[in-house]
């Protein structure tokens, strides 16, 4: 189905990462093949036999995942490992951008430590549900999981010191008012620091339109230049791109001969302005 509605975009986002949470919930074997969840939200990573694998290949040490259940392991859906990149130190407030079932959020968790906090910001009740239940699970004290938008952050002014995102922000459809809300939340000299889908170039109209697409990340992706431009719209300085790499829906538009763009899984850092 072809759409721009960014309604319908929501909801279609919210039915695929619902059900992607549901599986575990209701404890069924999970299902959902493993190269489906790997599908344009992440490098191209050839034969991948294990959840793990798709971590691992996405930027994750298989010796930090060894400690989470399968229930975290197994959802995450990102397209790279911000926490890598992000410099978490002891005592920070870090907010991630649809946190899923939990993953970067336990990870950033064991750096802040016990006297910092970090909060997942996520939309589908589904999904706070199983992050909830993986941190009881855990134990995990110092990690809350909220309901809410990215274009309405149920978070403070000044109140955070480090935003991390994992393949969310490309699924938003209004990403101006996710980078001025992601700049109000931020103290002044605070952090941001995301693994997101970006484009080299263009890519196909009919991808931009279709509700399937922006469902698995492809549509709704920024030109490389662009993400940058409005981050600084927003008031962001000290703008990179920390990383990037060809994803698996790039390499299937160059091998349909699609030849005016690519899409890239990036890591993008970026720093609100100290007063």
């Amino acid at each position: 189905m072809a759409t721009t509605d960014a309604e319908q975009i929501k909801k279609a986002v919210n039915d695929r990462y619902g059900a992607i949470a549901k599986e575990h919930l209701v404890q069924k074997p999970f299902s959902i093949p493993l190269m489906d969840l790997s599908a344009c939200c992440g490098p191209s990573m050839g034969t991948i036999s294990s959840a793990i694998e798709i971590a691992v290949a996405k930027g994750y040490s298989a010796g930090e995942l060894q400690i989470f259940p399968d229930t975290v392991t197994e959802v995450s859906l990102g397209c790279g490992n911000p926490t890598a990149l992000a410099q978490i130190v002891a005592g920070d407030t870090v907010l991630d951008l649809g946190s899923g079932g939990g993953l970067d959020c336990f990870l950033a968790g064991e750096r802040v430590g016990p006297t910092g906090h970090v909060i997942g910001l996520d939309m589908n009740e589904n999904m706070l549900d199983l992050a909830n239940s993986n941190a009881k699970k855990m134990g995990v004290t110092n990690v809350e999981f909220r309901r809410g938008e990215m274009e309405a952050m149920p978070v403070v002014d000044s109140s955070v010191d480090l935003i991390i995102s994992n393949c969310v922000i490309n699924l938003s459809p209004d990403k101006d008012v996710v980078f001025k809300e992601a700049f109000r939340v931020l103290r002044p000299g605070g952090r941001l620091c995301v693994s997101d889908i970006v484009v080299e170039g263009e890519i196909p109209e009919e991808t931009r339109v279709s509700l399937a697409e922006w469902a698995s990340c492809a549509a709704g992706a920024l030109e490389k230049g662009e993400f940058i431009q409005k981050l600084e719209a927003a008031g962001f300085t000290n703008i990179q791109i920390a990383s990037q790499e060809i994803t698996k829906k790039g390499i299937e538009l160059k091998e349909s001969g699609w030849d005016k763009g690519v899409l890239l899984s990036a890591v993008i850092t970026a720093v609100k302005p100290a007063v």
